[in-house]
């Protein structure tokens, strides 16, 4: 556990799978999906806290309050030849906003990508979101601009697999 003052970060536990969801629909809200939300608490629970879980979830609590939470799994690079850190999700809550929730979550993240010998922690940001760009990038963050992501959704996964 990290702790800041009144904020601290702590790993999420089955027990939280309901505030898991919550957090999702909120970021889903915020960024205009709240329809493409398909997340379940039973789906959660087999695919964060099953026999293989998929990704690890970490809350930030402000005094004993939750107030954001970062979804994260880690990756390979060939190039580094290291672990790395992908950051799946980060999001507080707004009215947490600018009280250092959001680095409180990162430095927590670095200082476990740097216990587990990871080369970079990497993540995407949608490109309208401006106050997370400048955000990302005065923690000295910086945009892949010769890379493009690229996305196969489960109709496309279905149909290759069955070639």
């Amino acid at each position: 556990m990290a702790s800041s003052g009144l904020l601290r970060i702590e790993p999420a536990t089955e027990l939280d799978i309901p505030l898991i969801l919550e957090f999702i629909r909120g970021l889903a809200e915020y960024e205009g999906h709240l329809d493409r939300v398909e997340a379940t608490e039973e789906r959660i629970r087999k695919t964060l806290f099953g026999a293989e879980p998929a990704a690890d979830v970490v809350l930030a609590y402000e005094n004993e309050l939750a107030v954001g939470f970062a979804v994260f799994f880690y990756t390979y690079s060939t190039f580094v030849g290291q672990p790395g850190l992908y950051l799946e999700d980060l999001y507080v809550k707004p009215e947490a906003r600018g009280k250092g929730v959001g680095r409180a979550l990162l430095r927590y993240l670095a200082r476990l990508a740097k216990g587990k010998g990871c080369g970079r922690i990497e993540w995407a940001v949608l490109n309208w979101n401006d106050s997370a760009i400048r955000f990302y990038k005065n923690l000295g963050a910086v945009p892949m601009v010769d890379w493009d992501v690229y996305r196969l959704r489960r109709d496309e996964v279905d149909k290759l697999a069955a070639e």
